[in-house]
């Protein structure tokens, strides 16, 4: 059985004649009726009834067809990764709890990264994709956080699901809000004078507040609303005064300097914890030169020292 077998079937059963299959091909009907048979012949079945009408699937036909499509579709999907003449495709992705500074590395190594043809995915998404995505080959890198809080939780589902994490960079909490907002202006904010305004958070989907984006997500929040993605968010913080808790590592170029992080102001009801914000492997998999690239990038935004090197 050959790819242009499959290629073959495929067009008959879609023009419904040998005839008008051969001329999609620019091939003669002779060749193409006697490949199928040869196919038909191998396989020990019958793939199409002919007639004067033209041509159409048997019952073992109907069976074959969605197969043969799929083997297609696959060796399609292969030279599309690979690109033509045998030049590999550079490919490239990472899925990301909601950070600004998470897209600004992405963005500054998709510019320096010196190839004829790539395909790169970033994915701003929930907790649980985060860590199924990289567990699957969906994308490369994860980048999350743990705290004391969810650290259990998501060090067990990482374990299970054959993932590493590896530190970046730890960070107390900050209060995340538009520059308009009455309590932009202080040096510190606490629970208490939060408590007239609406906590905005991620939508994660799940009934386990461990997979929450925002620390101190235990606290009992009189008001809350919950955004899909990161535009949404900003849009509620202006419309509605609403605020969010974050690491205080915030991209202007991206989110624009119309918002402000400020200090979170603990006390012995509400202490403070610590971010550990890090990213997500395959246990013992060395990332690729993109990767690396990425999390130099990465590196470098958040003030740790690190040469981005050349591909």
């Amino acid at each position: 059985m050959t790819l242009s077998q499959l290629s073959y079937v495929i067009a008959i059963s879609e023009t419904g004649s040998f005839s008008r299959a051969a001329d999609r091909l620019y091939i003669t009907q002779p060749s193409l009726t006697s490949a199928v048979k040869e196919l038909e012949k191998e396989l020990g079945i019958v793939i199409f009834n002919r007639s004067g009408r033209g041509a159409t699937l048997t019952a073992e036909g109907l069976v074959f067809l969605p197969r043969a499509k799929q083997l297609w579709a696959d060796y399609q999907a292969l030279q599309e990764a690979y690109g033509r003449q045998g030049r590999r495709r550079q490919q490239f992705a990472v899925s990301t709890q909601h950070y600004s500074f998470a897209v600004k590395a992405f963005v500054e190594m998709a510019r320096a990264v010196d190839v004829a043809e790539y395909e790169f995915a970033i994915r701003e998404t929930r907790t649980r994709d985060v860590i199924d995505d990289v567990a699957a080959l969906r994308s490369e890198i994860g980048i999350l956080y743990l705290s004391d809080f969810n650290r259990k939780a998501l060090t067990k589902l990482m374990g299970e699901r054959g993932l590493a994490f590896h530190p970046l960079i730890e960070c107390s909490a900050f209060v995340y809000l538009w520059r308009g907002h009455p309590l932009a202006g202080r040096k510190s904010i606490s629970f208490a004078d939060l408590e007239p305004y609406p906590c905005l958070s991620f939508e994660q989907g799940d009934n386990s507040f461990y997979f929450d984006e925002e620390i101190l997500s235990t606290n009992e929040y009189p008001r809350v609303i919950k955004a899909s993605d990161r535009a949404t968010m900003l849009n509620l913080m202006v419309g509605l005064n609403g605020y969010t808790l974050c690491s205080g590592i915030i991209c202007e170029e991206l989110n624009g300097s119309d918002y402000a992080a400020v200090p979170f102001d603990a006390d012995d009801a509400n202490p403070n914890s610590v971010m550990e914000i890090g990213y997500l492997t395959r246990k013992n998999a060395l990332l690729s030169a993109i990767g690396k690239r990425y999390i130099a990038e990465i590196r470098r935004y958040l003030g740790m020292e690190e040469e981005v090197g050349a591909e």
